[in-house]
Order: C-alpha cells, then structure tokens, then sequence
C-alpha cells in the first residue's frame, strides 16, 4: 500500500502538533524518591512511581534506570523490560493499554472498603452467599 504525499504530510503535521503540546527532552529513574522523571520541552516535569505504569510495576532500579527516548521525544522506551510508555499519554494520565488500566482499575475497586460495601457483603451472606459453580464434565 503505497502512502501518498497528501497522507505523508497530514501525518507530519499531525506529528508536529503533539510534539508542540510536549515532547520529552530528558527521562531518568531517581532512587531516593522511587519516581520515573520526565522532563519535557515546556518545562514541565512529570513524575511518577513506576507501579502506575504497564510493565514497570516489578523492576528493578537498575532496569528502570534505562530509558531510551524515541526521536521524536514522544515516546519512553526501557529496552530490558521491553517496556513503551507514549508520552501525550502519560500527560493525560495514561499508564498503559485500555485493558491493563482497566484491570487495575478493577482491583482497586475490588479493594475498596466502605460501609455500603460492607453492608452489602453481610446482606449477600444472609442469603447463603455466592452461588457455588456448577461442575462441568
């Protein structure tokens, strides 16, 4: 499939507007505070503990510590854990793939404790509680 040269420069401009809203300049893991710092080109720096993020949760500080920015300055690479991070992403808070957020989203709640949970769990166990599975052959 051939790209047209109308195509390529729509994807050029499109490329050079998410590089104007932020693009990051510089990227390192500190130890002392267990946070993954980016700094981009506006000046702003975003900080993070990797936990928040897709396949950062269980590294080491030596493997966090080597990260690679693409050329564009959109995107955070840590070639040991074969990790990405998009970083317009990560400007609105996204971490990871649409399923990843939402499994972590869902054991949050599954954490949770609060009084109407809790009223609910003991109305759920007057009722002989959570039906058991059907054993299949």
């Amino acid at each position: 499939m051939a790209i047209t040269e109308t195509e390529f420069q729509r994807a050029e401009a499109r490329g050079q507007a998410l590089r104007e809203a932020g693009h990051a300049v510089s990227a390192r893991y500190d130890r002392r505070r267990a946070r993954v710092i980016v700094s981009l080109n506006t000046g702003v720096q975003i900080a993070f503990p990797p936990h928040l993020a897709e396949g950062l949760a269980d590294a080491a500080p030596d493997d966090l510590a080597d990260i690679e920015i693409s050329p564009a300055g959109l995107g955070l690479h840590w070639p040991r854990l074969d990790a990405d991070l998009y970083v317009p992403a990560l400007l609105h808070g996204v971490f990871g793939t649409k399923n990843w957020m939402a499994r972590q989203l869902g054991a949050a709640g599954g954490q949770a404790r609060s009084a109407a949970k809790a009223a609910a769990a003991r109305e759920n166990g007057r009722k002989g509680g959570r039906p058991r599975k059907a054993a299949t052959t």
